[in-house]
């Protein structure tokens, strides 16, 4: 049984995300220790008004996000592109919780900092509007790049796997199901126990 923490992060309360991280919630709960963050329910200021120069106080729904990635084994982060990028709240979340001491700390002498949240890995979730060949190959992928390279692989979480859905813009009901269907199976191939990636390659080539 594995430790598993969703995160759906579209700030909409009902959403394809929604309803992608709640259908992998029924499957994976059924042989996984399963919680889920939806950062449409969360109460926290997204800014880091002062950078690193001064840490803010973490507000309550933080304090345990920041518990619910330290106790999980595996990630699964469920989010849209939006204008190439990350919704703002989801930014903000990472902002907020991803902190010197607790996410990573540098070390005197040394050019990379050390990984403090290593053991863990994590699967992404892609909704789009465009074309998922056009944003990949086209527009240059620049979200899951940032998402996997810059931050989880940052402070130590590896990338398992991406699995992109789209274009959502005038999908019709059939293929919205098929896509549910499709995180469904996900959820299926957790294994039993936790092991972490030997490295950070996703099955997506992403």
């Amino acid at each position: 049984m594995s430790r598993v923490l969703i995160i759906n992060g579209n700030p909409k309360s009902s959403s394809l995300c929604r309803a992608l991280a709640e259908r992998y919630r029924q499957i994976a709960e059924k042989e996984h220790d399963v919680q889920v963050l939806h950062v449409s329910e969360l109460n926290f200021e997204l800014d880091l008004q002062q950078g690193y120069d001064e840490i803010q106080a973490l507000e309550p729904d933080l304090e345990n996000t920041q518990q619910l990635v330290t106790w999980a084994e595996h990630i699964v982060l469920i989010t849209p592109v939006w204008w190439g990028s990350m919704p703002a709240r989801l930014k903000g979340l990472f902002d907020r919780i991803l902190l010197p001491g607790y996410a990573f700390k540098y070390v005197e002498g040394k050019a990379w900092p050390k990984q403090l949240l290593k053991g863990r890995t994590s699967e992404l979730v892609v909704t789009l509007d465009t074309p998922v060949w056009w944003h990949k190959w086209f527009q240059g992928n620049p979200m899951v790049k940032q998402l996997k390279h810059t931050i989880l692989e940052f402070v130590g979480i590896k990338v398992r796997s991406v699995r992109y859905f789209g274009p959502v813009m005038n999908a019709k009901e059939e293929q919205i199901e098929r896509w549910i269907n499709s995180v469904q199976r996900l959820a299926v191939t957790l294994p039993a126990s936790h092991v972490p990636a030997a490295n950070g390659t996703s099955r997506s080539g992403a």
